[in-house]
């Protein structure tokens, strides 16, 4: 397998589990649907600095240190868990702050950034592609290790970009049509936010199967 082949690869694996709907789309949906365009694309920049902690922590050895404590991994998913279902929550009770104009309570760029950053580094799908996939990808023979953690680095990044970037561009410009149906945003808001609620018991049920 040629160096470009092997970037290929790595590219539609990643692409593979970033269109799949998760929590981390969710959580670009539901702001980009609250908030408009910016807010989507402020989570958006959030998944993305959440990506490249994953990638610095595999590298690191954090996937080493999780496999033999899986203690602190199943800690990780509980905690996330009970994060991600607030965040379900929120937006199940604030789905009729979808308008013509700026949402009241909306939260501030820096909050959504924070709040997307989290919520992908609580994400489960996350360690368990770092931990058992990303690793299959460096190397030797392919040269310095960091610099291929740089590049597989930046393909997921771009993907994240891609990916969700245009789901939020998508669903902030569908924020006007929505804000004109009530009862379409209000569906809209059940089902962005529970889909993140499902996605907290999942990862829950995860983190006490794994105990």
């Amino acid at each position: 397998m040629t160096h470009y082949t092997h970037l290929w690869l790595f590219f539609v694996m990643v692409l593979g589990i970033i269109v799949l709907p998760g929590m981390d789309m969710a959580f670009v949906l539901s702001n980009a649907l609250v908030g408009g365009r910016k807010s989507g694309l402020y989570a958006v920049a959030g998944m993305v600095a959440g990506g490249i902690c994953h990638v610095v922590a595999g590298v690191l050895g954090l996937g080493l240190v999780l496999r033999w404590v899986p203690g602190l991994l199943n800690a990780l998913l509980l905690l996330g868990a009970v994060y991600i279902a607030w965040i379900g929550v929120s937006v199940l009770r604030s789905q009729s702050a979808i308008g013509p104009l700026p949402a009241v309570g909306t939260p501030p760029p820096g909050v959504i950034f924070r709040r997307a950053m989290l919520t992908c580094l609580m994400n489960p799908k996350a360690y368990l592609f770092m931990l058992a996939i990303f690793p299959q990808f460096l190397r030797v023979e392919y040269g310095a290790v960091w610099v291929q953690a740089v590049v597989l680095g930046l393909i997921i990044a771009l993907t994240q970009t891609v990916v969700y970037g245009f789901w939020a561009v998508a669903a902030g410009g569908s924020r006007a049509w929505l804000a004109a149906r009530p009862q379409a945003s209000i569906a809209m808001g059940r089902l962005v936010g529970g889909v993140l609620v499902l996605g907290a018991v999942w990862t829950a049920v995860q983190g006490w199967n794994a105990v």
